[in-house]
């Protein structure tokens, strides 16, 4: 009992973290109407993983508890997207990444080794989403626009996932890539609160 308690606990907390995960990534650039520090590149490839790690939970009707907070995760992220391309005055381009991300996710599920071969390389593609954001830190010294709370945050709900992962499915790929992006995801927010001082001393 202890053990399914824990878990429900897991789960929900998780769920509870992902709906409001990029909150503070959206108010810090609605209050800065500027993108400096926020990598283009990293935000949508960990949409592409998203989508990705999602169809392929939905595949294989894993229990909707260890995926359901993709949903709303993938909605943050195109807001954030959005509001990405309208400071940067490319909103022309929003429709081309819509058909883009639409017409890969209807491919996903055509044939069983689609989406085998997509989740194999998953955990490439979120990890070079973490890699570019840190790139971008690195470039430009500045994470001024990059919310260290969303960071912190998505580490909790990587790390949550492993607990879940290892209870539930036990599915190696899964558990994998959950452990690469709570590494990843703790390396992007200590490297966010480091060049922090240097944004406020900018200011």
């Amino acid at each position: 009992m202890d053990g399914n308690l824990t878990l429900h606990l897991a789960n929900f907390s998780t769920l509870f973290v992902c709906m409001v995960l990029k909150f503070p990534q959206i108010f810090v650039l609605m209050r800065a109407r500027a993108t400096a520090g926020v990598s283009l590149n990293s935000l949508l490839l960990e949409l592409l993983g998203f989508i990705v790690f999602m169809s392929y939970q939905m595949y294989y009707d894993y229990p909707p508890l260890t995926y359901l907070e993709y949903p709303i995760l993938i909605a943050q992220d195109v807001i954030v997207l959005l509001l990405i391309l309208h400071y940067n005055r490319n909103m022309k381009h929003s429709l081309i990444y819509a058909a883009l991300f639409v017409g890969g996710w209807q491919l996903l599920t055509v044939q069983k080794w689609v989406i085998d071969l997509a989740m194999s390389l998953c955990t490439f593609i979120s990890a070079g989403s973490k890699l570019a954001q840190l790139q971008c830190l690195w470039r430009s010294k500045d994470s001024g626009q990059v919310s260290a709370l969303t960071w912190a945050l998505a580490t909790y709900t990587c790390l949550a996932r492993i607990f879940t992962t290892v209870i539930t499915t036990g599915d190696t790929q899964v558990l994998i890539r959950f452990v690469v992006m709570s590494i990843l995801n703790m390396w992007v927010t200590v490297t966010v609160v480091y060049y922090k001082p240097h944004a406020v001393k900018q200011d």
